[in-house]
């Protein structure tokens, strides 16, 4: 896959003075709007940036990528895997490419290293994926934008509900050995333990982790359940090794979303059955909008859209609502930073949804279980906690006391042994 993929859509002035009201020549004498877009199209995520390049591409495809008077340029970069790689790519779109804005990003830690640039380079950058909890909490960045969601925001919710619904007491933390799994597990164990349970170890896997035995055998077997923090092809690793550990079946398999999400469920067979998690998006969401996204991504990449489609398409609807609400006068970046942290969205494919004053979106999570309908698996949404906060029902001045959720310090493991 290349590196570098350019779509641009001739868009004529008479039909952009019909369709917006602009005046004539003024898009085309001010040239397209450039778009970068950074994701690991190669390496152990190339699934993932996949369905987010997709994602992508279908809502500014559904605008004829043209909005405010302008056509829209969409650039996009391999980050891989490293932060230091997805720093050199949006420094290339912006310096070399001059993107008016950028979106993309998937592993928490490139948010953290992104963030300075961004912040010194002045480019609104939209951030679908990349979940890390401390980039709309403690180093709030004016340029930097989230349209997806905080690593603990979803894990909150579920350490309620794992030891309200569910009943669990003693639960194992499995994750990567980063700040997605680091956030995610402490998130839930803050809420879990809150309620009187007790996260009895946690186990941490590299990025690139290719056998989970190592890490299945020293799981306490008094557990009532793991709860897995994996994506791309780790994920699928482990509920295959799960099962035939012997563990399924004894010890619940519980998971942050992106373990089942529809990015990896069509490689997964039964062995994923009956894993409950919990994210921001299902694809059985049974809303217009939904239904109506997830039948266009089926056609476009012939398979079920997933999270990772469904947030790059928010963001591309930020963008595209941000410029039309400056009349495509994205050059005033002031202007433009404005409207895009202004944009409300009421009919997103994962439901409603707005930014709170720390550039993190309210909205809904869903407790999800792996089930068979029609001979496929699904996440079907059997809990649905609505309008949560990254902060859950903390006050946020309280909560930002805090620091954020880590590997091993907060909250600390006091039940492990």
């Amino acid at each position: 896959m290349s590196s570098v993929r350019r779509w641009v859509v001739a868009m004529g002035v008479a039909a952009g003075v019909a369709a917006l009201g602009a005046l004539p020549g003024w898009g085309a004498e001010r040239g397209p709007i450039r778009v970068g877009f950074i994701a690991p199209f190669s390496g152990p995520f190339a699934q993932n940036a996949k369905d987010m390049w997709e994602g992508v591409r279908q809502y500014f495809d559904e605008v004829g990528m043209q909005a405010g008077g302008r056509k829209i340029e969409l650039i996009s970069e391999d980050s891989w895997v490293e932060p230091a790689e997805a720093l050199t790519k949006l420094r290339k779109l912006v310096e070399r490419d001059q993107v008016h804005v950028a979106a993309g990003s998937l592993l928490a830690p490139s948010s953290y290293a992104l963030l300075p640039y961004v912040e010194a380079q002045r480019v609104p950058f939209l951030s679908p994926i990349s979940c890390a909890d401390d980039v709309t909490q403690r180093r709030i960045g004016r340029w930097f934008v989230r349209v997806g969601w905080s690593c603990s925001q979803t894990l909150h919710p579920f350490g309620e509900y794992a030891y309200k619904v569910l009943g669990f007491r003693k639960v194992v933390g499995l994750g990567f050995d980063f700040a997605f799994g680091h956030e995610s597990v402490g998130g839930f164990q803050r809420v879990f333990e809150e309620n009187g349970g007790r996260i009895i170890q946690k186990l941490w896997a590299p990025a690139n982790v290719a056998d989970f035995a190592p890490y299945l055998a020293q799981i306490k077997r008094d557990a009532d359940a793991v709860l897995g923090v994996f994506s791309g092809a780790a994920a699928i690793r482990l509920v295959k090794q799960y099962q035939e550990y012997g563990l399924k079946g004894r010890i619940a398999l519980l998971g942050q979303g992106t373990l089942t999400d529809e990015h990896v469920l069509p490689s997964m067979g039964d062995e994923a059955l009956g894993v409950v998690s919990a994210l921001v998006y299902s694809a059985t969401l049974d809303t217009p909008e939904n239904r109506r996204f997830a039948k266009a991504f089926h056609s476009r990449a012939n398979k079920s859209a997933s999270y990772f489609a469904a947030m790059p398409y928010t963001a591309a609807k930020y963008i595209v609502e941000g410029i039309k609400a400056v009349g495509g006068d994205v050059e005033n970046k002031e202007r433009f930073l404005s409207a895009l942290r202004a944009v409300q969205i009421g009919d997103d494919p994962r439901g409603p949804l707005v930014l709170d004053r720390w550039g993190n979106p309210d909205q809904n999570i869903y407790i999800r279980k792996v089930e068979k309908a029609g001979g496929r698996l699904q996440n079907t949404v059997i809990h649905t906690y609505p309008n949560v906060s990254q902060f859950w029902t903390y006050k946020p001045e309280e909560f930002l006391k805090h620091p954020v959720y880590d590997r091993d310090k907060f909250p600390g493991c006091r039940f492990c042994q």
